[in-house]
């Protein structure tokens, strides 16, 4: 009788081991994560990465320099010339403010960290703070076991490294952690029903607002999960918590942010949130209603209820439709319509369709982004139906909805990974638990000890299970309240069928020992595959800042740092007012490194603005001197790769231009560019094509490098190689050619002192060679 009072203490002290074993195993998941992804900064150096990181770059200083007022009320003077742009009201704040606060922290603490460094590693850190909320997150649908392989599977995901390498201050760097947070605190809300939780979730809401404009994804998500449930049958008072606070203080909160505003309520992408709060509502006064009324007087107030109810919906329908047809985009933004049309941004909007990353991935992409995880993501699923509760139903409608949008724009694969990992940590951990019990009850020295172990909870289904047995009585306490006998009958039901459901459970988890064996090598080989293959993809071809290049021949190692030697040379030979032309992808980095103003950036709010520079650099050189000098411009500034091969250059998007241009201006015709449906820039190019601003500013001089002019981009010779710039000035053209840079040559002086009878003739002369330059404009 002693053996069992000595055995007792066992289960605490193993739970207690299992806690400090998950927090190390955690901790080391998190600096993982953070050292993977400093590849870029061992490789190269410690510089931000990409365009946009740029503009936020540039904000944080200003941010930390000027305080927390002054950006608020910040007028940017030098971006989009002669408009300009309100800094506050048009940014999503949240990355700003983060680094920003790290910043103070840090030299609060007498560490005196450049806004710069805070700014390069601020990515990294959070995709630490990523694979934790991860591991919460799964570890409220399957388990510790299943969210600690989620956590690492997240730390080192390709798809997320693409957005969190070191150096990559974009506002997804902590978007991803805000995103997956939000989940977490509602499928915690969902399970306990504590309006703590609820309260801490629309805080996490807001900090996801003012992070991303992918927010519209939350806020659209949990309403279709809350309408799941209520179809389904799955109605609780906890689903009405962990819902009606979130909509109700995130959609005020959210109000709170500039850039969203009034567009919280006022937008289609917020009006399922409150179509499903109307319906939450109905569905709990019908709920109510019948625990405190007798069946009888419960049908009158339900139909009572309902029609109410639907007269509520219909009239705020009504006021819905109203609101939407009133829009031309039916209260839909550009980028949401792209969303659900795949087609409209061709159509429509081609300042959109001209990024490269609203294009749809490819299917090899997805191997390149989630690797192993594409093929683990079904098996996750089914065992999210095993048993099926809240919250698993809710990661199966989040991976579900993610791949969708992940197929229309390659950009969101970024939100595929979360869901990814979590449905693949969840299939390994269902599957490393069947195949170590299975070897377990079947080695010669345990066997005796299977049937105690069998019974443990060790199995993540049977805990599964038993959980959802406790959802099921709670949700049975909250609606059959009145009939208690014949929940004497279900108990009595349940402890007759317990028995065997439970051996056949066993029995079927149970595999032959040699296939248990080869099971989990494979799942070790597999594990073993995807980590090579991240490290690979977070040191060759994620950790490549794009402002610095290189590329590897049989001489060794060559180094491209032409875009860093353009923008010095703009900053120290050109006046601090001078207004730089160029296409927009360039705007954000000619602030931030030649502190010049730009005439279009990055930002793409203005289509007209970003028209006029494409039909500048479509248009014949004359043409595109008036523009540009209308503008005030003094510089324009091309990017070619033809010599050394860089594809991403002007020419390559020069299509764009013509296309973006003529959706304003309707002399640009498109078919004037092309040779039989071709683009071409050889000797088969149009004359329109050879002698537009584009073509001469970025093949000026060309022929001098080789002799023949041969562009390795386009792998062909050029068409025109001899010609002359008659408005422009090349002022400066950087190592590799890589960059470009012109000047305007000044207008021509007027002649004076004239009689007025030579000016009358000198005036027709000027008319009728206006006339002849006219019928030589290849634009009619």
């Amino acid at each position: 009788m002693a053996g069992p009072p000595e055995q007792a203490p066992a289960p605490g002290l193993r739970y207690a081991f299992g806690s400090v074993l998950s927090f190390f195993i955690l901790l080391l998941i998190g600096v993982f994560a953070f050292s993977i992804r400093l590849f870029s900064v061992i490789k190269y150096e410690s510089v931000i990465h990409e365009f946009d990181p740029y503009f936020n770059y540039r904000v944080t200083q200003f941010l930390t320099k000027n305080g927390i007022y002054d950006f608020w009320n910040w007028f940017d003077d030098r971006t989009w010339y002669p408009l300009g742009r309100v800094i506050g009201g048009t940014v999503y704040p949240g990355l700003t403010l983060t680094a920003g606060t790290i910043w103070w922290l840090l030299n609060s603490l007498n560490i005196p960290l450049s806004v710069e460094t805070v700014c390069v590693f601020t990515a990294p850190i959070f995709s630490a703070f990523a694979a934790w909320a991860t591991y919460l997150l799964t570890k409220e649908v399957k388990g510790a076991g299943a969210g600690l392989t989620a956590a690492a599977l997240l730390a080192m995901v390709p798809s997320y490294i693409s957005r969190s390498v070191a150096g990559s201050y974009d506002n997804e760097a902590v978007a991803i952690f805000a995103l997956i947070f939000t989940f977490y605190l509602y499928i915690k809300t969902l399970n306990t029903g504590s309006l703590f939780y609820a309260t801490l979730n629309a805080i996490a809401y807001f900090y996801m607002v003012c992070s991303w404009g992918g927010y519209t994804f939350i806020i659209n998500l949990i309403p279709m999960h809350a309408l799941l449930c209520i179809v389904t049958g799955r109605y609780s008072s906890r689903l009405y918590v962990a819902y009606a606070p979130l909509v109700v203080l995130g959609t005020l909160l959210a109000a709170l942010v500039p850039v969203v505003g009034f567009n919280a309520v006022m937008t289609s992408e917020h009006f399922a949130s409150f179509l499903v709060f109307i319906i939450i509502h109905v569905v709990a006064l019908v709920d109510y209603i019948k625990g405190s009324l007798s069946p009888k007087m419960f049908k009158v107030a339900v139909t009572l209820v309902v029609s109410v109810g639907l007269a509520v919906c219909f009239a705020v329908v009504a006021v819905l439709v109203a609101l939407v047809a009133s829009s031309p985009t039916m209260g839909w933004s550009g980028r949401s319509l792209s969303l659900l049309d795949p087609t409209y941004a061709s159509k429509y909007i081609p300042i959109i369709a001209s990024v490269s990353e609203h294009q749809p991935p490819t299917w090899p992409s997805y191997f390149m982004d989630i690797n192993v995880l594409a093929f683990l993501v079904p098996a996750g699923i089914i065992a999210c139906f095993l048993p099926l509760s809240d919250a698993s139903s809710f990661v199966v409608l989040y991976i579900v909805t993610s791949v969708y949008f992940s197929g229309v724009m390659v950009r969101l694969m970024l939100v595929l990974a979360p869901a990814a990992c979590i449905m693949s940590g969840i299939a390994l951990s269902e599957a490393f638990d069947v195949f170590t019990r299975s070897i377990k009850f079947q080695l010669p020295g345990l066997s005796g000890n299977s049937e105690v172990n069998a019974g443990d909870g060790s199995s993540s289904t049977v805990v599964a299970q038993n959980d959802a047995a406790k959802t099921d009585k709670r949700e049975d306490t909250l609606k059959d309240r009145p009939s208690r006998k014949n929940k004497k009958k279900e108990k009595e039901k349940e402890h007759v069928e317990k028995a065997p459901v439970k051996s056949k459970v066993k029995r079927l988890l149970v595999l032959p020992l040699e296939a248990s064996v080869v099971a989990l090598l494979l799942i070790v080989l597999l594990g073993a595959f995807y980590v090579v293959h991240c490290v690979w993809a977070a040191a060759e071809a994620y950790s490549a800042p794009s402002i610095v290049l290189t590329s590897h021949s049989h001489d060794g190692l060559h180094v491209f740092d032409d875009f860093r030697e353009a923008y010095a040379w703009l900053s120290h030979n050109t006046d601090v007012d001078d207004k730089v032309a160029s296409w927009w992808d360039y705007g954000y980095q000619t602030t931030a490194m030649a502190n010049r103003t730009v005439i279009v950036d990055n930002n793409t709010w203005n289509n007209t603005h970003i028209a006029t520079v494409g039909t500048a650099m479509s248009s014949p050189e004359k043409a595109a001197w008036e523009i540009f000098n209308s503008l005030d411009v003094k510089y324009v500034l091309v990017v070619f790769g033809g010599l050394v091969g860089y594809p991403s250059d002007d020419i390559n998007k020069f299509l764009w231009m013509v296309r973006i241009g003529g959706g304003v201006f309707p002399h640009i015709k498109e078919p004037d560019y092309l040779r039989d449906g071709q683009y071409r820039i050889d000797s088969q190019a149009t004359p329109t094509m050879l002698n537009c601003l584009m073509y001469k500013l970025s093949y000026y001089r060309f022929v001098e490098t080789d002799g023949k002019a041969f562009d390795r981009v386009r792998r062909t010779e050029i068409g025109k190689k001899y010609f002359k710039l008659t408005h422009f000035d090349e002022v400066f053209t950087t190592h590799h050619w890589m960059v470009r840079i012109y000047k305007l040559r000044p207008p021509k002086n007027r002649i004076r002192g004239k009689t007025k009878k030579p000016k009358s003739k000198g005036s027709s002369t000027t008319s009728s060679k206006r006339g002849g330059t006219r019928k030589k404009n290849p634009w009619h």
